[in-house]
């Protein structure tokens, strides 16, 4: 053989041990699993309701896409701080919403595309890596695992509330504490719907900043509390004493204003924790495209929309609770948010398998870790008219 054969086969090899190497720290796509139950759900006679993945159906609002048209010619790069425009109007929304002191200005404020891209990356954005530990909500959004597989970090699931009264004594190995570089907060919860308390997120982050621990909290479904009084946020000075050091808050409008297309999502907090975001994602060219911060500028202003799209979900949820519970399911948590996390007594792929066959699909808890292995997870993402038709299948069986 060559010496130009022999070294474009190490080539090949070396290629495929890279891409081998990626692949091999990564679990398989959860919602792949899904696929048969899908099936069978959509060979029900009056077709399938899906209420397995949490997508806004219902239309963005006018204003938003309006804001999008006008800015439609966009021939320059965009900024990866974004307009001056949305950086205030991002400050003005977490002063509003996530009750951010007012030291908070739009140097603590960072767009992004989609909140799913940040939490993949935030650990290698944060410099984590081989040797580090990256903890979240031992019942959560797998993509927190993910993000730690990604750049050859551990990932350590927590019980939160565990966490919040008993400090090292919650973690598996007290040890991993020294290890822990970036701890993931997720309240209201994907999927349990379950919200912490300002004092329980404050003692977390008095935890972690006694370690050197960065706090990064999910927030993105705040504004869709169903049977709390507040969601309390990371940014309010209850739970951080005034101080945003070592703090992140992450944030969606892609359920409250029905814009998971746009991908428009942001940051914020501590302005030197977002500063080393803005090098990183300068170089990389991670930037929103400029009609959508146009856009997004608007959809952050409008609460009426986001008031009117969260009685939309209400009514929802009011049809599908006693239908769920009718069909012998018992709803936990779901204080807040898109979802009715429910057991029905069983393990969830069983649920799944039996709701299929009313075409009725739905998400297992396994796919958001053990703690959910007896557990479902049911959407409010559907049109009105799936809604009750679910509702009429799992009453009526």
């Amino acid at each position: 053989m060559s010496r130009t054969s022999d070294s474009s086969t190490a080539s090949r090899t070396s290629a495929g041990s890279v891409r081998r190497g990626l692949a091999a720290r990564l679990p398989a796509f959860p919602w792949d699993a899904l696929a048969d139950a899908k099936r069978r759900a959509s060979a029900h006679p009056d077709g399938l309701v899906d209420l397995s993945v949490g997508t806004p159906v219902d239309p963005t609002p006018t204003s938003v896409q309006q804001a999008l048209a006008a800015a439609a010619d966009s021939s320059g790069y965009p900024t990866t701080i974004g307009t001056p425009a949305l950086r205030a109007a991002l400050v003005d929304f977490v002063r509003r919403h996530r009750s951010a002191p007012e030291q908070l200005d739009v140097d603590g404020v960072l767009p992004t595309v989609g909140s799913k891209e940040l939490v993949a990356h935030l650990p290698f954005q944060l410099g984590i890596g081989a040797g580090d530990v990256v903890a979240f909500p031992h019942i959560a959004y797998p993509t927190y695992d993910i993000g730690a597989r990604f750049v050859g970090a551990e990932p350590l699931a927590v019980d939160m509330a565990d966490l919040a009264a008993r400090g090292d004594a919650a973690l598996p190995d007290s040890s991993d504490a020294s290890r822990i570089r970036l701890l993931w907060l997720n309240s209201p919860s994907n999927p349990t719907g379950e919200v912490l308390t300002a004092a329980q997120m404050a003692a977390i982050l008095d935890w972690a900043r006694g370690r050197g621990i960065v706090v990064a909290s999910d927030e993105c479904y705040a504004l869709l509390p169903w049977t709390v009084d507040e969601v309390p946020s990371v940014l309010d000075p209850r739970v951080n004493g005034g101080d945003l050091d070592g703090v992140l808050c992450v944030y969606s409008l892609s359920k409250q204003s029905n814009l998971a297309g746009y991908r428009a999502a942001f940051v914020a907090g501590d302005p030197s924790l977002v500063g080393e975001l803005v090098a990183v994602r300068k170089q990389a060219g991670m930037m929103l495209p400029g009609p959508m911060q146009a856009a997004m500028t608007v959809a952050l202003g409008d609460d009426a929309a986001v008031a009117a799209q969260r009685e939309v979900y209400r009514s929802r949820r009011a049809i599908l609770e006693p239908a769920l519970q009718a069909a012998g399911g018992t709803i936990h948590g779901s204080q807040a948010g898109l979802y009715l996390w429910t057991s029905f007594g069983e393990d969830s792929m069983t649920s799944v398998e039996r709701l299929a066959d009313l075409g009725v699909l739905v998400a297992p808890g396994m796919f958001y870790g053990e703690g959910g292995a007896n557990s479902v997870r049911v959407a409010l993402t559907a049109t009105d008219e799936r809604i009750s038709a679910a509702a009429r299948r799992l009453s009526h069986p």
